[in-house]
């Protein structure tokens, strides 16, 4: 059993759900690394991003990603959302089919608790 839930209860996820344009899936993808792991990123410096985004493709459809992240604060997370689609402009947005690039935001409701997670790991 992993050790470690994905998410803690009474945290947020958002979660991007979009497709990109045929034939750009390498460059969307290192033009997102290149902006994310930059100091130029302003959701890494937030003291409201609990566990950092992870980029997932579709196993199905390899033009379709998913960005998930957790956060404490998703009106903290929209600012900051706004400011990265009116000001900082990443490259790799241009990649992305309709430039549609805003997430849903779901409340985390049911983590498994730590002690439940101890007694599995044989504490």
């Amino acid at each position: 059993m992993a050790q470690e839930p994905l998410a803690t209860k009474g945290n947020f996820l958002h979660i991007y759900d979009f497709r990109i344009q045929p034939g750009t899936e390498a460059e969307f993808i290192r033009l997102f690394e290149e902006f994310d792991y930059s100091d130029g990123n302003p959701m890494h410096k937030s003291w409201a991003q609990v566990k950092d985004g992870v980029l997932c493709r579709d196993t199905e459809d390899p033009l379709r990603f998913f960005l998930i992240a957790e956060w404490s604060d998703i009106k903290e997370h929209a600012a900051i959302r706004k400011i990265l689609a009116e000001e900082i402009k990443p490259e790799f947005i241009k990649f992305i089919e309709g430039g549609k690039f805003v997430p849903k935001y779901v409340e985390v409701v049911s983590s498994t608790p730590e002690e439940i997670l101890n007694k599995a790991a044989g504490e």
